[in-house]
């Protein structure tokens, strides 16, 4: 069978903060940190989706502005950050939440979610850029305010399958398997991601605590191909199509092969599996959309990040010459 294309390979980014995005930053200095990102060293782009992380969802909700927030949005995630990546090609998108604003997502979801929605749609708008919602929270979800929050986010921006306007993405991190955030994925895999009735343009299965194998990462992402059927109610599985798999590009202090050694990485080891995989009970296409990568410049207070020396030419950047991404990201399989 002939390998499936991969459409996402994208980056979670963090900034030099540790996911905060506090400061304003000029745009020569984020490049002597990042240049990686939009040159893998042909001057071709390393990947072709960069999300910037983490957008506290009750500043956004009520606007805030204090010394690392302005209206709502961090700081440095400014116009010129945005545009130094879609300038070359490459999607950009803001996530809202992370395991730190979780308990901040909850307040702000009983707040007011369709107000929430309006005012992330306003930023998609404002930037030109994605949504992601990273809501995660595994113990009573607040589903029906996330629903409000989606109904009011795609009343601004509907569902665009053909990927030409930015803000219109709109998509959700699950766990890396079905066994956590199961309220929340059993919610988003039968209402949100549906082939037929799509919502949500696709789901991230996220990295685990720690990185895993391969084969380890393989029978995660398979838990959502096959769903949870001895599950009561049943998780139902997820069209192939409409996920990611994640992996670590940073963690600890030295560098991972997913970001130095794309002939050693997991990346490389997993491609036939993402590019393969068929679907069991959803979707009508084998292979996932493709891989996320957890995250660039300064994910961490410990460890060395992505930042030169230790920059990922040699394992993202490499990936993306090897599984031939598409800069820019073209339309995604919607099956």
């Amino acid at each position: 069978m002939a390998a499936t294309p991969v459409q996402v390979y994208g980056a979670w980014h963090c900034g030099d903060d540790f996911c905060t995005w506090g400061t304003v930053r000029t745009v020569a200095q984020f490049d002597s940190q990042n240049h990686w990102l939009v040159d893998r060293g042909d001057g071709r782009p390393s990947v072709n989706l960069v999300v910037l992380s983490f957008v506290n969802p009750l500043d956004l909700l009520r606007q805030t502005t204090d010394a690392t927030t302005l209206d709502g949005v961090p700081r440095g995630m400014t116009g010129e950050i945005v545009q130094y990546f879609t300038a070359r090609g490459v999607r950009v998108m803001l996530s809202i939440g992370g395991i730190t604003y979780t308990d901040d997502w909850d307040t702000a979801l009983a707040e007011n979610p369709t107000l929430l929605g309006q005012r992330a749609a306003a930023v998609a708008t404002r930037l030109g850029v994605g949504i992601e919602i990273d809501y995660e929270q595994n113990t009573g979800p607040n589903l029906a305010g996330l629903q409000s929050f989606i109904d009011a986010y795609r009343a601004v921006h509907p569902y665009d399958a053909t990927g030409a306007r930015a803000p219109a993405r709109l998509t959700i991190d699950v766990a890396a398997g079905d066994r956590w955030l199961i309220d929340l994925n059993r919610k988003a895999t039968a209402d949100w991601l549906r082939t037929d009735t799509p919502v949500l343009d696709y789901a991230n299965a996220m990295v685990t605590a720690r990185p895993v194998s391969a084969s380890t990462a393989q029978a995660n992402w398979q838990e959502h191909v096959d769903g949870k059927a001895q599950y009561s109610p049943p998780v139902p599985p997820l069209a192939p199509a409409k996920f990611t798999g994640a992996v670590y590009l940073a963690y600890g202090g030295k560098p991972l092969p997913e970001c130095v050694d794309y002939a050693t990485s997991v990346q490389k080891a997993a491609a036939p599996y993402v590019q393969s995989v068929a679907p069991h009970g959803a979707g009508g296409t084998a292979g996932m959309l493709g891989f996320m990568f957890w995250a660039a410049e300064r994910p961490a207070t410990r460890g060395i990040g992505t930042v030169p020396p230790n920059t990922c030419e040699g394992g993202a950047g490499a990936g993306a010459t090897a599984l031939a991404v598409p800069v820019p990201m073209p339309a995604l399989r919607q099956g």
